[in-house]
Formats: structure tokens, sequence, C-alpha cells
């Protein structure tokens, strides 16, 4: 900490930190990705909510910016709006850093003064990438190149790849200590009772961004959705072999029952649905002898 700061930002320990706050107009989604030498970043940084906007507040971060930018979202105020109110009515906006993106996918960047060097953002389309105490300008180069060029990509998987690309090019220069991924979409989140479709937190790891990348393919094995043409019928060989192996883990009786226990107990069965056809997803899980 610089012992010349005075006042609150003095005592509040920097989020030194890269992030994208970004979004899919065309999936209604919207997200934001951070690393930091911060311990649990993603409880301080991200901030999302489905058709409103998303919003990353960091450096000394202000994290009033959340739900005060998402209010003024909400409103109707574009993100250069909602950046510019926020730090008008803020003393220390030397010392912020934020990046907005809207419900229409305009993005805003704010790097105060203040901040530690390297410091500084960018903007595209649909999404604002910034960050602070970097080695160098390249880590948000390569957030938003990264971005640009990966529009094949859902918007999560999309987002982890910004984070990997911008460590290589360099990175937070103190080094790694924590990652967060979170993506909202209006009731597309567990069982469709939710808007939020990923919220991971790696908040103390040599290697964040690998651990949340990790965590990031497990979660899209629980929660994502084969589309049905691709799932395989339940044929008299499927069957046999489906039961063999439901057997040597344990489950044995009826056969949809034992299917049933086992998907519960493999946190699968938000993709099964019946015995008679099966995600292949859920095929390769219990063929490796997932419990």
């Amino acid at each position: 900490m610089d012992p010349d700061r005075g006042g609150a930002v003095a005592r509040q320990p920097v989020v030194a930190t890269y992030s994208i706050v970004a979004c899919d107009l065309d999936a209604r989604q919207w997200g934001v990705a951070v690393q930091s030498k911060f311990l649990a970043v993603g409880s301080v940084v991200p901030w999302a909510e489905p058709g409103v906007g998303a919003i990353a507040t960091q450096s000394y971060a202000n994290p009033r910016y959340g739900p005060d930018g998402l209010a003024l979202l909400r409103a109707g105020k574009p993100a250069q709006e909602v950046i510019d109110e926020l730090v008008a009515a803020d003393k220390d906006r030397d010392q912020r850093q934020v990046g907005v993106v809207d419900a229409s996918g305009r993005a805003a960047t704010f790097t105060g003064a203040g901040c530690l060097d390297w410091a500084g953002g960018r903007t595209g389309d649909g999404y604002a990438a910034q960050g602070n105490i970097l080695v160098s300008r390249d880590t948000v180069d390569a957030l938003a190149e990264t971005f640009e060029r990966n529009v094949h990509l859902e918007l999560g998987a999309r987002m982890i790849e910004c984070l990997d690309a911008a460590q290589s090019a360099g990175g937070d220069r103190r080094g790694q200590q924590s990652a967060s991924l979170i993506v909202v979409e209006k009731d597309a989140g567990y069982a469709s009772l939710s808007d939020t479709v990923v919220d991971l937190r790696v908040d103390d790891h040599e290697e964040p961004i690998n651990e949340l990348r990790r965590i990031f393919k497990l979660h899209e094995e629980l929660f994502d959705v084969t589309p049905p043409e691709d799932w395989l019928e339940v044929n008299a060989v499927l069957r046999d072999e489906l039961e063999h192996r439901l057997a040597e883990l344990g489950y044995n009786g009826d056969f949809a029952s034992a299917f049933d226990a086992w998907a519960g107990a493999a946190n699968l069965e938000e993709r099964t649905d019946g015995v008679e056809r099966i995600d292949p997803v859920v095929l390769d899980a219990l063929r490796r002898g997932q419990r």
C-alpha cells in the first residue's frame, strides 16, 4: 500500500486485477471473467443481471459500483453514462477502475489517474477489457483480441479463453491467486428457476485460471444441455451394458430405478429423461465408472 494515500482508500487492499465484462446478445447472456493476485476476487469484482448488463469494479474497488451501476443500467442508462455517474459521485474516483456492458451491448471502461501501472482498458462490440498493476498493456490487448476472434464459443468458454490469453501475455505483475466467472441469462440457470447460468470461483490457488477451466468443464458436464437429436436410443444391447455397469457400481434391481439412483448420486439428473434414450455425456460418465 502507498502510505501517502489518505482516508478510507489507504486502508483498502488493492484489487490488482484484469477482467473482461461481456455479452452475447444472440444468446441473451451477460458475464464477467476476472483474475487477480487477491484473495477471492469473485466476491468483489463481478456483477451481472440478465437483460440489464454486467459490471467489473476493481483497483481500489468500490463494491457499491456493482448494485448502484446495475440500478442505473436497469433504468435504461447506457454504459458510458453509468460510469460517468458512478465516478462523478465518488471522491476516490482516481483510484477506481470499472468496466460496464449494457443491455444493448454498448461498452465503456474507466481507469482513474491514480491506478497503479500498468493500468488501462479498451472496449469493442459487446465487451470491456481492463486491468491494473499489469506487466504491460499486452494483457488487456490479449483479453480484447481473444474475445473478438472466438465468436464461435459460448460466452463462458469464450471469457475463460480471454483470461488464459491475458495471463500468457503477462497478466498481473504481482502474480496469480484467484479467478472467477459469472454468466447470467433469464431463467436459464439451475432447473430453469435461476438466472445464473455459471457462477464459479477459485478463491486461492497457484494456477487459478487452470483450476477455473477444470471446474468449468465439470460444470458443463453436469449442467449443459445436449440437443435431443444427439441422444442415443437405448436398444437391447446398450441396455444390457447399462445394467451391467450399474450393477458394478452397486445399483441393482429395476433398471429405471437403478439408473435414476445412480444419476442422482452422480449429480447428472439434470441430463436424464427416462431410460428409453440417453445423453452421450451421461453414457460416458457411466462408462468411466463415475459414482
